[in-house]
Parts: C-alpha cells; sequence; structure tokens
C-alpha cells in the first residue's frame, strides 16, 4: 500500500521535510516513490508546497495521507485555514 507521507531532510537542528509518496514498508527516510512537496519547520508562514495535482492523481489510485499531511493538504486547498494544534491532554485535565 502507498502512503503520501513526510521525508525528514535537512540539519540536526533544523528539520525540513519533503512531502513524498512511499511504500508504506519502506524506512522513513528511505525508498520513494515521488516527491509531492515540501515543509520546513522554521518559517512561519507559507512554509510548505503542495502540488495537489500529483495528491490527487496518488489517492485516487488508493495511497492514503498521513495525518499530518492529510493536514497540509487542507490547509493548501483553503489558505484561510489556521493550523490546528490539539490542546495537550494534561492542561485539559488540570482545568477540570
Amino acid at each position: 500500500m502507498v502512503k503520501i507521507r513526510m521525508r525528514r531532510t535537512g540539519c540536526k537542528n533544523h528539520a525540513t521535510y519533503r512531502i513524498v509518496a512511499a511504500d508504506e514498508r519502506s524506512p522513513r527516510d528511505g525508498k520513494f516513490l515521488e516527491i509531492l512537496g515540501w515543509y520546513d519547520t522554521q518559517i512561519k508562514e507559507n512554509n510548505f508546497q503542495i502540488d495537489l495535482e500529483k495528491v490527487e492523481k496518488w489517492m485516487k489510485n488508493g495511497a492514503k495521507p498521513s495525518a499530518t499531511v492529510a493536514s497540509l493538504i487542507r490547509r493548501a486547498k483553503n489558505p484561510n485555514l489556521k493550523p490546528h494544534h490539539a490542546t495537550p491532554a494534561k492542561k485539559a485535565e488540570k482545568k477540570a
């Protein structure tokens, strides 16, 4: 099965990622089928780019995106969406 996921690149303290289509059995930074975009954690705005046509082609052929990549795809389709940050469980418990 093919997964659309992130492949880590960059330096030790400056993580950047490539968004790739890869066999789910391949290691995170191993063999991939096609590069679909990039994501840079150090940039505040416009920190990713995805080729939505290629993503749609892979998804029509049965590829499933990871949770993070699915979020980036939603943001690429609707630029007005802000990143969703989940509230940590510990903070939610303290407020209760």
